[in-house]
């Protein structure tokens, strides 16, 4: 009963246990994609945007916030919005 369960003279290096290669490989993996990832971002920039201001825009085209407040205003209490009544279409 007293028979050793670990021989010496049997044992193997670290490096011939293939769950040593998971434990390390994995990590390693991770590491070496997150360089490749930095590589792509860094030699493949996004280019910048030359926008005008959203006002700016709608005050050209006549937009406002009007519908979408109208929409909101709708769902947050479930009642319709008051007819705008335009000069134009008064008899």
């Amino acid at each position: 009963m007293s028979k050793a369960l670990h021989n010496p003279k049997d044992a193997q290096p670290w490096w011939r246990f293939g769950m040593v290669w998971m434990v390390i490989g994995g990590p390693a993996l991770v590491v070496v994609a997150g360089f490749v990832t930095y590589y792509i971002a860094v030699s493949n920039p996004d280019p910048v945007l030359q926008v005008t201001p959203r006002n700016a825009v709608q005050e050209r085209q006549g937009i406002t916030h009007a519908p979408a407040m109208q929409g909101r205003n709708h769902a947050a209490t479930g009642e319709l919005p008051p007819a705008v009544v335009t000069p134009a279409a008064v008899p």
